[in-house]
């Protein structure tokens, strides 16, 4: 098959960057028919090719397996700042280890934990972050009781999609993506009210929580870092169309 034929396969398919794609899916190993099928069927790309591009390092994908997005590495820049080698540092919600894989490369030497409630993403997230801790469960329940008290960064890439939105997602989410990685709710903070509701039992005096939200949820996020006892802070990056809003643990 030649390459304006791939071409032209991807924009029947509706895919909007076709000419990049085809040139990823050509210089893919293997087969370029399979490949090309599963990504006209409507598969995301990043699972097609087997990775994904995240703060400038690839990551390891699985079929089924969250795609981390670029606005995430907003978190992964914040957490960073203020971290040191030697700190304790959790990636909740992990999905593939994108974000902890990432924020390893920025401060090398940190402890890192991850968490995850998805079988096949945990598979995922341990061959991204070998000699990492990654605990299959449920958001700060997978973590060991000894390390309460102790994290000084946990970033958390909950879902935080609408219910009633999740069916104007794109297709290749809303098929090919777990739901419940999708799914945040009635207002899409259900996840990170559950977060927030015991983070004071995990973060060390000082410590800091980091979630990512929509612009138009960060005024009830800043409200539910409130009730948790937390000192929230807003952040946005354009160039990513991304908001984070960290909660920090008051010292004393």
């Amino acid at each position: 098959m030649n390459p304006d034929d791939v071409v032209a396969a991807l924009r029947a398919a509706g895919c909007v960057f076709a000419e990049d794609e085809a040139a990823l899916l050509l210089a893919a190993p293997g087969p370029l028919g399979p490949l090309l099928a599963r990504r006209v069927a409507g598969e995301p790309l990043e699972q097609v090719l087997g990775w994904a591009g995240f703060d400038g390092l690839r990551v390891a994908m699985a079929p089924g397996v969250f795609v981390p997005r670029r606005r995430s590495e907003l978190l992964v820049r914040l957490a960073a700042d203020g971290v040191r080698a030697g700190d304790l540092a959790v990636d909740l919600c992990c999905g593939s280890g994108a974000l902890g894989m990432a924020l390893r490369v920025r401060v090398p030497g940190i402890e890192l934990h991850a968490a995850e409630l998805d079988p096949d993403a945990v598979r995922c997230a341990r061959g991204n972050l070998p000699g990492a801790s990654v605990w299959h469960g449920d958001l700060w329940d997978a973590l060991p009781a000894r390390l309460r008290g102790r994290v000084r960064v946990a970033l958390a890439n909950a879902p935080y999609v609408p219910s009633e939105a999740i069916a104007l997602m794109p297709t290749e989410a809303r098929d090919h993506e777990p739901r419940f990685t999708l799914d945040g709710g009635g207002d899409g903070l259900d996840v990170h009210r559950r977060i927030a509701a015991t983070a004071r039992d995990w973060l060390a005096p000082g410590g800091r929580l980091l979630i990512e939200v929509s612009d138009a949820q960060a005024g009830p996020a800043v409200s539910l870092f409130e009730r948790a006892g937390l000192l929230p802070a807003v952040h946005t990056d354009d160039g990513l169309d991304a908001t984070a809003v960290v909660g920090t643990l008051p010292i004393g």
